[in-house]
């Protein structure tokens, strides 16, 4: 079955990965070749190369005074956070489980913070005492802080997390603004910062994050640059020197039709203009911009192999043997209020010629179990392998990969 090319919705095209001898090259290697060494399938695979590249990309946008953190939750397998680690500035984490995966991979706690809006009394206990900057995000934290570096004898180092009275416009995923669970809302923000300073604890400054996955440039400067100025009207209140000023991400990546990727040039310049203000306004701060999927997203694929091909009514399936279980996201099961396809591929048969219209779904008795809805692709058979684009983040850990009891999949870094 066709459907003329006009009709068909367009993706970014995903030239991120090179192609040699008509096959996605992932890490230099031939992508039937690396499944054979990977020895199953499904697996993530993610390309150091193109992670590298993204820091140097962004470095070259940015001010060099401005810091770069990598938020593991998009991608906390131990190895890439290894890696991440030797190419950023910091590493943000939301759990004493990721605390320990970037302390193992050597990150250095004076460059880890630490966010979430129900830190257990334990998890504050252990960030404490392993020297990490702990973004305050209640008044019940700042209680047990103080309790905690009274018990151990260490200051709790601190920011403070504000729930500003702005959202990020155009974001996926708005996480300021409004009633929200994360932070502490800026009109309370007076009251809490002389709790701080009563309690005692080390207060560096200030983590505002207005939400995420946006491409628009002008909506994140906007963002950045009102953040920016509540931190310096919030600084009359803190109990000591802004030191450190988190001004959030939120840079996304294209994942659907019609989605392009984003320009840093204008935030770069935008960071510039607020960092020459800063040296008058907050003059011993440092800027810090955290982000995850940007990092990692682009530089993943989800990879899983045909079982069966099967026509019903007139409409190709292409059973695979991962779905859901591996990537909710790709599912349109994690956050998507109306199901778009990601970037998707049959990555042993690129430049193939011959093309058919398929549906490519998962080996679960769900309907949901859906990885791409009707979408152009090389024609396929048996044995050949789906790959997903733009997999890099938010894919293996954000699965509910127990789900019906099918085995769980690989990770790796090539």
């Amino acid at each position: 079955m066709s459907v003329p090319e006009r009709l068909l919705p367009v993706h970014e095209p995903m030239n991120q990965f090179a192609v040699g001898d008509g096959e996605l090259l992932v890490g230099g290697q031939r992508l039937s070749v690396l499944a054979t060494r990977v020895g199953q399938t499904p697996f993530y695979a993610y390309d150091r190369s193109l992670l590298r590249r993204c820091v140097a990309h962004l470095r070259e946008a940015l001010p060099a005074s401005v810091k770069l953190h990598y938020a593991m939750k998009a991608n906390p397998m131990p190895a890439v956070v290894g890696f991440m680690a030797g190419l950023v500035d910091g590493i943000d984490v939301a759990s004493a489980g990721e605390l320990k995966v970037a302390l193992d991979a050597g990150a250095n706690p004076q460059e880890i913070s630490f966010a979430g809006p129900g830190k257990r009394d334990a998890e504050l206990r252990q960030a404490v005492a392993s020297g990490v900057l702990v973004n305050i995000e209640s008044f019940r934290e700042v209680v047990a802080l103080r309790e905690i570096s009274s018990e151990i004898g260490l200051p709790a180092r601190v920011a403070v997390r504000v729930n500003p009275d702005f959202e990020l416009k155009g974001s996926g995923m708005k996480m300021g603004g409004g009633p929200k669970q994360f932070g502490v809302d800026v009109e309370l923000m007076p009251e809490l910062l002389a709790q701080v300073g009563r309690a005692g604890l080390a207060f560096e400054g200030f983590h505002l994050y207005a939400g995420s996955q946006n491409l628009r440039a002008d909506s994140i400067c906007e963002a950045q640059q009102k953040s920016y100025e509540l931190a310096v009207r919030l600084a009359e209140h803190a109990p000591m020197p802004v030191k450190f000023l988190n001004l959030g991400g939120g840079f996304g990546i294209p994942y659907f039709p019609g989605e392009k990727r984003l320009d840093i040039a204008p935030i770069g310049e935008n960071l510039e203009r607020l960092a020459l203000r800063a040296k008058t306004e907050l003059p011993h701060a440092e800027f810090v911009i955290e982000l995850g999927r940007y990092l990692v997203g682009e530089a993943g694929i989800y990879v899983a192999r045909i079982v069966d091909r099967k026509v019903s009514r007139g409409q190709v399936y292409l059973v695979a043997d991962g779905g859901l279980h591996h990537h909710l996201s790709a599912s349109g099961n994690f956050g998507q209020v109306i199901r778009k396809n990601y970037p998707v591929t049959v990555g042993n048969r690129v430049d193939s010629p011959a093309k058919e219209v398929a549906c490519v779904v998962g080996p679960l008795c769900t309907p949901l179990d859906l990885l791409a809805d009707r979408m152009e692709l090389p024609v396929a058979a048996q044995g050949d392998l789906v790959v997903v684009f733009q997999s890099g983040a938010y894919g293996a850990s954000a699965s509910p990969q127990g789900f019906l009891g099918h085995p769980p999949c690989l990770e790796i870094l090539v």
